[in-house]
Parts: C-alpha cells; structure tokens; sequence
C-alpha cells in the first residue's frame, strides 16, 4: 500500500501534502477578511523584506499546535478537516441506507464495518495470514521465490495516499501507463523492497542514521515475536543485511527525480540478458502479464541489482524478508498488538507523532486508499458544485494563457523552441474537479467481517484493473488521484493536469474571496502544475507525453543555467544546523513554483483588465496576493518528520517554498524590497525559467 519515486517522477508536482492558502486559526480568532487573507496570522513587527514568511504567517506559527496524532500541522488542514467532515458525513449516510448488493454503497458500508470491528479482527489473530506465510515458508528453490515475487508485484492506482510514503514493500512494483520514448501503454517496472523510507536511512554513517537502524532491527524483531515467527532477532539480522544490499543496489532519489534519464525500454528478453539471477518468464507469469513483450524499466542498474540480489542471497533470507514485509504492511488489519507497535516506530520514532488516530479517522483513510474512486463518486455528487467547476477551469483557462504569453516573451528562446513550447501547452488536457469516466472498480470485491482480506483484494483488485489497461489506447482524462485528495498534479505522459475537487474549496479556494487572494492561493496551484510540464524533467517531453528533445542546444544550455542557479539557492537553506536542503532533488518543485508563481501573478493582473483592486486594511491587491500565496505555504512540522522531509521529499519544507516569491519581480515593487533587505536578491540572481 505505499508509493515510489518513480510515481512522483511521472506525476509530477504532487508528492507533498499542500498548504496553500490563509493559514488556520484557532477555535474563536477572527475569519479571514473578504480579501481572503489571515490577518491574525501575521507578524508585523518584521519587515516583509527580512523575513516574508514571518510577516505573513509569523503569528500563526508561533500559535499553531500540531495536534497529537498528526506529524505537522498546516493550511492543508483545514481543507482535509473539511473533507473528512464531508467524508464522515456519506459514511452515516451509506450505513443508514440499504445499498443493493454489490453497489459501491455496499461495498463502501461492508469495508467500512470490518475495519471497524476490531473485535474481530482480534478474534482472527494471525489466522488471514496464515496461507501467506506458509507460501514463503514452503520456498525451496529460487524459481519457487521468483514465482511469489511476481505474485506480490502489485499496482496501486490511489496515489499519495498513507502520508506520501514513497516506498513499496515488495521488491518490485508495477505502473502502468504510456512509455516515455513511444505511443503504446506498457508496464514500468521499478524497484522496492525497503521498509525505511530512504535508502539513506541505510547507507548513512550519521549517528542519528546509526540509531534508527538499531531500532529498526529491534523493531523487526519485536513485530515476528508478536506474530509467533521462531528466532526473531537472528531474522531480525538477516532482513537487516537483506534491505541493506537493496538499499546499495538503489539509486539516491536526487539521481531519479529527473525522470528523463530512466524509462529505458527492455524487450522480454532483454532482462535475462541485462539482470540475471532470476528467471524473468516465470516472473512475469507469475506477474500476470505472460504475454506482455515490452517493459519500461525506469532505474535499469536498480533492476540489475536486485535481480542479482535474487540469484546470490540466501533463501531463508528472503524468506524471512517476505514474511516480515507481509506483516508489516498491513498492521492496521491485524491484531493490535501489531499494529500499535507498528505506529509507535514508524510514526513516533521516525516522525515524531506520539499518539495514533482513532480508528474511525483511520478506517476514512482506508476507505479512501482502497476504495477511493467508488467513494469519491459519491463525494463529488454531494459536495462539489458546478459554480466551483466552472469558476475554477476558467481560472485555469487564464493561467494558460498567461503562460502562453511567458512564452512568447522569453528574448532567449528560439522561434522552434517556442513553437514546440506552445504547442504542448495548448493541447493540454486541465481536468477540474473529478474524471468525465470513472473507472471501473468492480474487480475489488469486499466480504463482510473480512478486513484482511479486503486490504489484500483491493490490493489486487486494482492491480488486475491496472494490468487491462495493457494493449489499449492512452486515456488521456485517466485520473491518478481520487476527487477527495487535498492534493493536485501534473501527468507528463498524459500532457494533462488534475486538480481534485476538495483542494478547490476553503481556504484553497473561496468564490467569494477577491482575485488577489485566490490568484495567489489556488492559482499559484494551478501555476505550479502548468509549469511542470516545463520544468528540468516536464521540459524533456513533449506535447504527446513522449521523451523527445524538442529545444535548441543554445536554449537547454540557457535553461539548465537558470536552474543550476534555482539548485544553489535552495542548497543555501538549513531547517538544522546540520542538514541543509537538496536543491537538486527539490529542483522539479521548486522551479514549478517560480514560474507557477509568475503566470499566476500574469493571469491575475490580465483579470483585472488594467484596473486596481481597493487597498483593504492597508494592503495593495498586489500585496495581498503574495500575503496569501506565502499563507498558503504556513507550516509546521515535528523534527523527526521534518528531516525524514528534506531526506527524501522532492519537495522543499512550506516555509522554504514561500520564499520563491524573491525571484518574482513584482514582490520587490508590491513591499519596497531594497538592496540591504536580507531576502532581497540582485535582479542578474533571481531565477526566470519562463
């Protein structure tokens, strides 16, 4: 049930919870005026132009509490708060229903009472477990392990769901969509197999590094005692050393965030010859794709490795590896006694978290990740109205154009360059709100009183839903994300955006805000995933999704040079003394900032239609729409989960990315930015991609 990198890399721009928008209040201080900024959140005693997230969201940092069962807090928050009230609501109102047999309604109210009957699942023990780990135990060759392997190659389609965990614990995923270098839709083969978040965790010689293994191994080893395994310290080592090999054999996320430089397709016959140790036929029968020929293979030297691991490594070592993983990814569905150990190290270890969500928040959450577009059917039927739809796709409309005219103008780009550039941009497909086809979701079948099995058959439900896709046309409108996620993206292959209905309502979204507010708020969202379409990895693709350069040496050297000069900004940031931000692995998101920050500010001005909008307790419309972008990124964050944040996230801290606004022109000219001001950067240093 966890993601990858290589999900990131293809949808881009959607790894991170977002926060975009006025930043929440406590119960009881004052709304958010009109003009849709949190004057309550701000910190007037600093200038804008020493400290620009302190002045407009200060106050609330200063105030705000995360809450026990969460690692951060932010203005993402009051959106997903909103949604789950939403959510809770179609929960009371499916249980009180009598939904015909085999209806979504059904499906949603049986998963639903069997996550909730924790009586039950206490009742079964480890009993749903029971056939898994008799397979693995029953493993005495490698083909035998081979077989199991490729069973366990699961696709999950609901994505940035579980807290963007961007790992899968089984060796090998699966993703399917159009291939970077040509038209036809194939599976892209990617690596896992670690239960840390980053391979770093492994490899790092840092003593906090050094400790969390330690606990890790600990942890190993207590979660097979619990669950009855024999010698779980001695198992406990050899998955260790196990995941350590894997975590060599794969590639640093900063190497694979620019997606350009894997998608390497590989024939059938190709992995024998380039990744020996195991039998790849048996494999992709057992994968359920037995006639396919054609893989994108998005890290080649990954799969290598990994194969090998398979041919070399002791088979009670992998063994062991299987039955751990089995377990531990899906705690939450098994005995308590699991699963709160399972909190207490990934979630309060790692990230800092100290108390767990109650089982009603966490069964929503299930619902969503195993059952997400059935459910956002019904939210969209009951939640998004059609003024929101329109207001927000002709907002979008603006934002194009406006980038279209960025285009136009840029004095450094070729006309054939510019050609191919605009050409991208008008054929890309904005979908606002919810897909024009939902997909079919019957292949999940739910039983009552069954939890683990639920998890286990929408697992493979929505792989088998994956696998027809194979040997069919690209579907542009495919959704990657459910109508109920906070969250938007960009899809490179599908030159298409989403923009989910629940990100487009309070305080992302308010109709009855004034342009500033929403232009700097959701519009610098919109801005955003346009932009990935142009940025360091979109830039390598062209209008069709396919891997192509389409830009003049002379143009790509003038871009690579501007974003050189993005990666070194960013380096420059230390959220601790001695962690510093990666500027090459954020350099994707962050360029997709400026430049979405830009032609929101375009499209925004292009509104207005020359005139100005009235100064509302003391702020320009100018500066209200910069207030509300940097509000939008107010958050904070526990340590733990902060530095698990800046080891592996694309993504840069909330805090980091409001500052994009020092390479935006019109923020000096909006507060009276002056050389001597310590955010104030010479106009030759401020980075202008588009």
């Amino acid at each position: 049930m966890h993601k990858t990198c290589l999900i990131t890399a293809l949808l881009l721009g959607a790894a991170a919870p977002l926060a975009i928008s006025a930043a929440p209040a406590p119960a009881g201080t004052q709304a958010p005026t009109a003009a849709g900024i949190d004057e309550t959140a701000m910190d007037r005693s600093v200038r804008p132009g020493d400290e620009f997230y302190q002045f407009s969201a200060g106050a609330w940092q200063q105030r705000a509490q995360i809450p026990a069962d969460r690692s951060s807090i932010g203005a993402h928050t009051i959106a997903a708060d909103e949604t789950d009230r939403q959510q809770m609501a179609l929960i009371r109102k499916v249980l009180a229903s009598s939904p015909a047999a085999g209806s979504d309604e059904a499906r949603i109210r049986d998963y639903w009472q069997a996550y909730l009957d924790t009586a039950a699942i206490e009742r079964a023990g480890l009993t749903p477990l029971k056939a898994d780990l008799a397979r693995y135990a029953a493993i005495t060759d490698n083909a035998q392990l081979t077989r199991v392997l490729g069973d366990q190659t699961e696709a999950d389609v609901d994505l940035f769901n579980n807290n963007n965990d961007m790992s899968t614990e089984n060796l090998f995923g699966l993703f399917i969509t159009k291939a970077l270098k040509s038209d036809a839709v194939v599976p892209y083969i990617f690596q896992g197999g670690l239960g840390l978040p980053d391979r770093e965790y492994y490899v790092s010689t840092q003593p906090r590094m050094v400790t969390i293994r330690d606990q890790y191994r600990t942890y190993i080893a207590s979660l097979l005692r619990l669950s009855g395994v024999s010698d779980p310290e001695g198992r406990a080592g050899r998955i260790l050393d196990l995941e350590t090999r894997i975590a060599a054999a794969t590639p640093a996320k900063a190497d694979t965030a620019d997606f350009t430089k894997g998608g390497t397709l590989w024939s059938r016959a190709d992995f024998a010859r380039n990744a020996p140790g195991m039998d790849w036929d048996a494999y992709f029968t057992a994968a359920r794709m037995p006639a396919q020929q054609t893989f994108d293979v998005y890290s080649p030297s990954a799969i290598t490795g990994l194969a090998a691991l398979v041919g070399s490594q002791s088979l009670e070592a992998w063994k062991d590896w299987l039955a751990f993983h089995r377990i531990n990814a899906q705690t939450d569905v098994l005995p308590a006694k699991l699963d709160a150990l399972h909190f207490a190290f990934f979630d309060t270890t790692l990230s800092g978290t100290p108390q767990q969500k109650v089982r009603e928040k966490r069964a929503l959450a299930a619902v969503n990740d195993d059952l997400g577009m059935p459910f956002g059917r019904l939210y969209v039927a009951a939640y998004f109205p059609a003024q929101a739809k329109a207001q927000v796709s002709d907002m979008a409309t603006r934002i194009k154009h406006a980038f279209d005219r960025r285009i136009d103008a840029l004095d450094w780009m070729a006309p054939a360059t510019r050609t191919e550039a605009q050409a991208k941009l008008a054929g890309m497909v904005v979908s606002v709100g919810y897909p024009d086809t939902w997909p079919d979701s019957s292949l999940i079948v739910i039983k009552p009183g069954a939890a683990y099995a639920n998890r286990m058959a929408a697992i493979r439900g929505k792989t088998l839903q994956e696998l027809a896709k194979l040997g069919k046309p690209q579907d542009r409108g495919e959704w990657w994300m459910t109508p109920q996620m906070v969250n938007a993206v960009n899809l490179p292959v599908q030159n298409a955006l989403n923009f989910p209905a629940a990100i487009l309502q309070k305080p992302f979204f308010d109709p009855a805000a004034d342009l500033a507010s929403n232009y700097g708020a959701i519009g610098a969202v919109i801005g955003h995933e346009i932009s990935h379409s142009f940025d360091t990895s979109g830039a390598a693709v062209d209008g069709t999704g396919t891997l192509r350069n389409w830009w003049t040496a002379q143009d790509l050297a003038h871009f690579e040079a501007q974003s050189q000069a993005l990666v070194a900004q960013y380096d420059a940031y230390a959220p601790f003394p001695d962690l510093h931000l990666n500027g090459k692995l954020e350099l994707g998101e962050n360029g997709a900032d400026v430049a979405g920050l830009a032609a929101a500010y375009d499209a925004y001005r292009e509104a207005l239609g020359g005139k100005e909008l009235p100064v509302i307790d003391g702020y320009t419309g100018d500066q209200r729409f910069f207030i509300a972008y940097a509000q939008g990124w107010a958050t904070k964050t526990r340590d733990g989960a902060l530095r698990r944040q800046v080891i592996g996230n694309a993504h840069a801290p909330g805090p980091y990315r409001a500052l994009t606004v020092r390479n935006v022109d019109a923020w000096y000219k909006a507060f009276d930015v002056k050389p001597g001001d310590k955010l104030y950067l010479d106009p030759a240093k401020r980075v202008h991609l588009w």
